[in-house]
């Protein structure tokens, strides 16, 4: 198996940390950034990256909120378990799905603390994006992102893929996140590189008004 490529962090996540300190909270006292993106497109290394950044901020992964009966059905249990407790300055409590066991777990405590990151497919989801102080898009065509995911998941995860794509699909056809998304970050050989989302770059030169792939490049 090939090893994820982690490109080096960079002075652009550090700009992106101080703009994340100045936002206004969002969610109760928490400035609440998703992270969203396909599957495979380099979420996971990216927030841990700026999670470093802003000196050890909690990640919620939605990973830990679906199950395989519930890829994407999770909106209900994330808002119940998380978002209403953290809206009310409390402490909430989530039960982390097991992927292997295929059950969910004993309850884990997130604080809330100044800033967290929820990180998976789905955190700009309509339903969330009120909640949320940022939303950021991992900016890679879908198709590529799922060649990556599946090339570090291997043979072993080959007929979870196979059920994932689809439904991935249907769930951003649905609900799609980038038109929606404050930032796009990309990948770069020397770190990452930010830029303004359409959220942030409305009218007629807007690159995405429908659905949730980057325009072509001629």
């Amino acid at each position: 198996m090939n090893a994820p490529f982690r490109p080096a962090p960079g002075p652009a996540l550090g700009e992106l940390a101080a703009r994340i300190r100045r936002l206004p909270p969002s969610c109760g006292p928490v400035r609440l950034v998703g992270v969203d993106g396909h599957a495979g497109s380099g979420k996971t290394t990216f927030t841990g990256e700026l999670a470093t950044a802003l000196g050890g901020a909690p990640v919620l992964r939605l990973d830990d909120i679906a199950s395989h009966d519930a890829l994407f059905d999770w909106t209900g249990r994330l808002l119940e378990q998380v978002i209403e407790p953290l809206a009310h300055g409390r402490t909430a409590h989530y039960s982390p799905y097991d992927w292997r066991a295929r059950r969910f777990g004993p309850a884990r405590p997130l604080p809330a603390a100044p800033v967290l990151l929820l990180e998976g497919v789905g955190a700009g989801r309509r339903a969330l994006r009120p909640h949320l102080a940022l939303l950021l898009w991992l900016d890679l065509p879908r198709e590529e992102a799922w060649a990556r995911g599946r090339s570090r998941d291997g043979e072993e995860q080959r007929e979870f893929w196979n059920g994932w794509v689809p439904a991935e699909r249907r769930h951003f056809a649905d609900d799609p996140s980038r038109p929606f998304a404050d930032a796009l970050v990309r990948q770069r050989e020397q770190g990452y590189e930010v830029l303004p989302g359409p959220a942030r770059t409305p009218g007629p030169d807007q690159p995405l008004t429908q659905g949730d792939e980057p325009p072509a490049v001629c």
